[in-house]
């Protein structure tokens, strides 16, 4: 764990635009490596991009994946107070207890994948501002919450899932894609924990509100992160952009991660290049997300539940991916006559 080398947006926002990119050399040898092994030239479909990607960013054209790292960060949003979860906010807190507990969906995806997890509460006793009457966040608030997460990651991972917990982050999450990508309300806002049509309605209002008392959100990804997120999101930024500093290839989650990447993407073109989509979540607008992201999602499962259990469910399947790259024989040393 590291202390994250910034103190301000724009410090970080510098940062995030002097990130390293993929390893061009690597990239050519795992391709060229692809290209020999024992099965007919594009058999293992989108597992051998995965590979390749995925060897591009270690550095490495023959990697292994043993070290994934899962991170939830857990956080409460003062929209809430606006009735647009189905469940109080106490709940942010007793699920984090049921994580520390290992109670959770979480908990046995992590084990199941072989990733270390680590659990993140934000001054949940805090909520943030209801964004309907202002920024969510100060400037302190939110490279607060973006620290957290940077520092969170451990430079010894090799794969970073990132997930959260907080009782009305769909909604932030919904405020924030409006913000960067326009339509309307309906467009991105969905039923989150369960909410009926009346709730909906409700959600639908309370983003056109926080469009209306935050018009520099629409401006720019970081703004919409600050005026529109909350903690939780902010630190998912964070460790985003960590992973990439140290070249860990990173599975998003569902929609709430997906709109907290988003938000540096916006800033940073590129920004998310080290990232892939672990599964299309039940939530509507997940897929638009993705799509306008450019990223097709692994598994798609009907999965609506966050905590990172997508991302997490998705490990095994790059391993296996890389797996194949790395460990499978050549035409040459199989002794297999080529094609």
């Amino acid at each position: 764990m590291h202390d994250a080398p910034f103190s301000t947006l724009t410090e970080f926002r510098d940062i995030l635009a002097a990130m390293p990119t993929a390893d061009e050399g690597a990239l050519a040898k795992a391709t060229e490596r692809n290209g020999q092994l024992t099965k007919p030239p594009g058999a293992l479909g989108d597992l051998e991009d995965m590979a390749i990607w995925y060897a591009a960013w270690r550095g490495d054209p023959r990697p292994r994946i043993e070290r994934p790292q899962v991170l939830i960060f857990a956080g409460n949003h003062g929209v809430a107070a606006r009735g647009v979860s189905a469940f109080p906010a106490e709940v942010t807190a007793q699920m984090v207890l049921n994580f520390q507990a290992g109670g959770a969906a979480i908990n046995q995806l992590a084990k199941a994948a072989g990733a270390q997890l680590g659990v993140h509460a934000l001054d949940l006793d805090k909520p943030t501002a209801d964004f309907t009457q202002g920024p969510a966040m100060s400037e302190a608030e939110v490279t607060g919450a973006l620290a957290t997460g940077w520092a969170a990651v451990d430079p010894k991972a090799d794969l970073l899932v990132v997930g959260e917990m907080g009782i009305g982050n769909t909604t932030s999450a919904a405020a924030i894609a409006l913000a960067l990508y326009g339509g309307a309300p309906s467009d991105w806002a969905g039923r989150g924990t369960g909410v009926d049509d009346a709730g909906l309605a409700l959600k639908c209002d309370v983003l056109r509100q926080g469009l209306a008392a935050n018009a520099g959100a629409a401006t720019d990804g970081l703004e919409a992160l600050r005026c529109l997120g909350g903690r939780e999101l902010a630190a998912m930024a964070g460790a985003i952009a960590a992973a990439r500093a140290a070249r860990i290839p990173v599975i998003l989650d569902g929609f709430i991660c997906t709109a907290a990447a988003a938000s540096l993407e916006s800033a940073v073109p590129g920004a998310l290049d080290h990232t892939i989509a672990g599964h299309r979540s039940a939530e509507g607008a997940h897929g638009q997300l993705l799509d306008r992201l450019g990223k097709a999602p692994l598994l798609s499962l009907n999965m609506r539940l966050g905590e990172g259990s997508g991302g997490t469910l998705a490990i095994n399947v790059l391993k296996g991916a890389v797996a194949c790259l790395s460990g499978m024989a050549t035409f040459a040393e199989a002794g297999v006559s080529g094609a």
